[in-house]
């Protein structure tokens, strides 16, 4: 007898718990997916703000003068090779 109550009883709880999981595990895995929506939307909107090509240089620092001029650029040695 105290079998059959328990079986019945594990029954009626296995069944309750498979009700109860089928309603709130979507709304879980909604919340999830969500959010990471949220973040790749907000993840988007940042690298569109920014401007392709340029580049913002907060800091020059004050270096050497080159003796060279810059119309002129640098001038490397090399030798032929027949």
């Amino acid at each position: 007898m105290i079998l059959i109550r328990f079986l019945i009883i594990s029954i009626c709880v296995l069944y309750i718990l498979r009700s109860i999981v089928r309603i709130f595990l979507p709304m879980l895995f909604q919340s999830v997916v969500n959010k990471a929506q949220d973040q790749s939307r907000q993840q988007q909107n940042y690298q569109q703000k920014r401007p392709d090509g340029r580049v913002k240089v907060d800091y020059v620092p004050e270096g050497r003068k080159s003796s060279v001029p810059d119309s002129e650029g640098e001038f490397v040695d090399y030798e032929e090779i027949k």
